[in-house]
């Protein structure tokens, strides 16, 4: 904030005032603004009826003002700002959050007209995106759990199962393990809807030669460890040379990261190989993203802009965990799948988690 001249900063993605404050709860669908002067008192802008979360999580790290319902949320952070008595030429906003309207943002810019608001979202990513030691233990725990909700997976799919009950089976693991709700997902589906990148789980009910779609992350203290694997029934005919393109070029990935690489070079290892194995025009939007802290309706953390594509020079550094993919649907040599929660490490790279990436049948 010095740097950047910047009094006070505003922010309303849960994902940074959790960062900030430690504030973990559902009330997040109403408007939350943290304000953060460069001196003095943080203070966080919520309704009214929120004080007692805030009194039992946050105690006297923040100070609480609450809106009534009533009220315009944006009356109240005008009100905390002028009893702030800075320079307010220039303030710090997170911009491009999901979290905050178009309304509620206008309406709390309109009422300092002479002010310069920056978006302060990338220097929050600065912190964010390099995990401590601390945050790491977190990812770990996360992908423990993740893998507990694999493993209920793969032990519930048989023929004539719903999908609704691998849901279920995969949620009750997700809890007994100590998994908090997560921000994305799971994504259960069989062969007939495979190509629905995004859909959730339905109720058809599994065939003795399907296919099972499974895409899902374990959460802990809102770190996500995503990993995504297929489930066979029966394994079709000829799969050996899809699922050994599919494992190399994951492979080539994990191999490519570490400090000072950039995510383009991480997805040119990945099409690499895919081009070796005679299929040039079979291409990926990305092999993979930033996760980490996040709430719904995402486990990606910092959008598409932060994902391991082509042309993005992006840099890697030592504590960043990306969800990488390595994804062969619909290609000439069939179809495999598989990805993984992956650490970037002071020399190179390290998968955390383990559930076996060969052919998973049903037990």
């Amino acid at each position: 904030m010095n740097k950047k001249g910047l009094d006070v900063c505003l922010f309303s993605a849960p994902e940074n005032i959790y960062y900030l404050t430690g504030l973990n709860h559902w009330g997040f669908f109403a408007l939350h603004v943290l304000i953060v002067p460069l001196k003095g008192t943080i203070s966080l802008v919520i309704r009214q009826m929120e004080t007692v979360v805030v009194a039992n999580q946050l105690g006297s790290r923040v100070e609480f003002r609450g809106y009534r319902d009533s009220m315009a949320p944006s009356i109240k952070v005008a009100e905390v700002l002028h009893e702030l008595e800075i320079n307010k030429s220039q303030i710090g906003m997170d911009m491009r959050t999901l979290y905050r309207s178009y309304t509620d943002t206008k309406e709390i810019v309109d009422q300092f007209p002479k002010t310069k608001w920056i978006d302060i979202q990338e220097v929050m990513n600065e912190f964010m995106f390099i995990k401590s030691d601390l945050e790491i233990a977190a990812v770990r725990q996360a992908a423990s759990i993740t893998e507990m909700m694999m493993e209920a997976a793969i032990r519930t799919t048989a023929a004539g199962v719903n999908e609704n009950e691998v849901a279920a089976e995969v949620y009750k693991a997700m809890v007994l393990a100590g998994g908090e709700y997560p921000s994305f997902g799971p994504f259960i589906r069989p062969k007939t809807r495979l190509g629905e990148e995004h859909g959730a789980w339905g109720q058809s009910i599994l065939k003795e030669d399907d296919t099972l779609f499974v895409e899902l992350a374990g959460c802990y203290k809102r770190y996500h460890a995503p990993m995504g694997r297929f489930i066979y029934l029966k394994p079709p005919e000829g799969i050996k040379k899809v699922v050994s393109v599919t494992l190399e070029a994951f492979a080539a990935v994990t191999d490519t990261m570490k400090p000072g690489v950039t995510a383009h070079d991480v997805y040119s290892a990945w099409q690499k190989v895919v081009d070796k194995a005679g299929i040039p025009e079979y291409r990926r939007h990305h092999s993979g993203y930033k996760v980490g802290i996040s709430f719904p309706p995402t486990w990606m953390t910092g959008g598409n802009r932060y994902s391991l594509r082509e042309e993005s020079e992006m840099e890697l550094k030592a504590g960043m965990e990306f969800h990488v993919l390595s994804w062969l649907v619909g290609s000439k040599l069939g179809d495999y799948f598989v990805s993984d929660t992956v650490l970037v490490t002071p020399t190179g790279s390290e998968v955390l988690t383990k559930t076996s990436q060969n052919i998973l049948t049903a037990k």
